[in-house]
């Protein structure tokens, strides 16, 4: 979850392993653009032998959620060159990214594309993607997933919610539309510096339906609530609570395809596919499954938990290092958790998944 280096950080997140601990929605999202993924693999223009083989991983976050599609990728070209042709796997996120968490979980996870292929190099890079983060035409591969719908820096106020998806104030609505629409031109022109001609990339990501809804209104009115109890009881005061934004956007497919034009070309990049789905909501098919109304609750509420819940604390006016935070994080999570509990309902998952490919090769 990526911002540029000269924006205040705006998607800070729990560290000590924290988001692959309670990332469960994102990693159920992914399945559905896997073989997506694996086709792009079977297609993308490679570097000349011996030049390492590119995949560049934009929003690594702390790394659980890569390991699937990367081992994805990889078993795809070792398909194409053999098993001794070195594949460089490079991780981007932000600077202040949980990277000891990353490198433990290549290391340590079952689920690791690292064992058995000694010709496999992880690395990392803590630059928002917003920037170009790798050199000129050297990336074969690209993917990223639940990134792109955090936007480089909060536009505005939102002075009637904490996400403007729900928020009725016509300025705050048009100014997270006019950042959502730069920071998604500036994302793909800097991947179409960074592709090999005949490269790819795939985006998977947060969506709007063809009504605008971005989904996820129980959980987000739960959030809003919470905060809201925080306020009346005093212990967040009404300025810090003013300033309190998520900045996610859910965008359309004509927000998606907007850059493309009538050309269908954007500097160099065309749309191979686009497909808006419903996300997989396996929280609600464990509740029909147990009638557990507390554990649909919590796990809810550990949803926004590692990503959102931190962006809000950066907004107390101690920053992230204020000393209400450890409270502010357990009596947020307990409200979401509570709200969430007392009416168990499934939720609407708009995702989008997107392969972009670079002329020539």
């Amino acid at each position: 979850m990526n911002e540029p280096a000269t924006a205040p950080a705006v998607a800070a997140m729990e560290g000590h392993g924290a988001y692959n601990r309670m990332s469960r929605v994102q990693a159920s999202g992914l399945a559905p653009a896997l073989p997506l993924l694996e086709r792009a693999a079977a297609a993308v223009a490679l570097a000349p032998a011996p030049d390492a083989i590119v995949i560049a991983d934009y929003g690594a976050s702390q790394g659980h959620n890569s390991l699937a599609p990367m081992a994805a990728a990889i078993r795809m070209l070792r398909q194409r060159v053999g098993a001794a042709r070195a594949i460089s796997i490079v991780h981007t996120d932000r600077p202040d990214n949980d990277f000891a968490t990353l490198f433990q979980t290549l290391l340590g996870d079952p689920d690791s594309y690292l064992p058995g292929d000694p010709a496999v190099f992880p690395s990392a890079i803590g630059r928002s993607f917003y920037e170009q983060i790798l050199p000129p035409a050297s990336t074969s591969l690209g993917w990223s997933s639940w990134a792109v719908q955090w936007l480089s820096q909060v536009p505005a106020p939102i002075p009637d919610h904490i996400q403007v998806s729900f928020s009725r104030d016509s300025a705050a609505r048009a100014a997270f539309a006019a950042r959502a629409a730069e920071d998604w031109q500036t994302f793909l022109l800097q991947r179409s510096r960074e592709l090999r001609p005949g490269g790819r990339l795939l985006v998977m990501t947060m969506a709007a339906d063809s009504s605008g809804d971005m989904g996820y209104r129980p959980l987000v009115e739960a959030m809003y609530a919470a905060l809201m109890d925080l306020v009346a009881e005093g212990f967040v005061h009404r300025d810090e609570a003013r300033r309190m934004a998520i900045p996610t956007v859910g965008r359309s497919r004509e927000e998606f395809t907007a850059p493309f034009g009538a050309s269908d070309s954007f500097n160099g990049l065309s749309i191979e596919h686009l497909e808006l789905f419903q996300g997989q909501d396996q929280i609600w098919a464990e509740y029909e499954r147990g009638g557990d109304a507390a554990a649909f609750g919590a796990s809810w509420a550990n949803f926004p938990r590692a990503s959102v819940i931190p962006t809000l604390a950066a907004d107390l006016d101690g920053g992230s290092a204020d000393p209400r935070v450890p409270e502010f994080f357990a009596r947020m999570v307990a409200g979401i958790a509570t709200r969430m509990a007392a009416a168990p309902q499934p939720m609407h998952i708009p995702l989008a998944k997107m392969l972009i490919a670079k002329e020539g090769g």
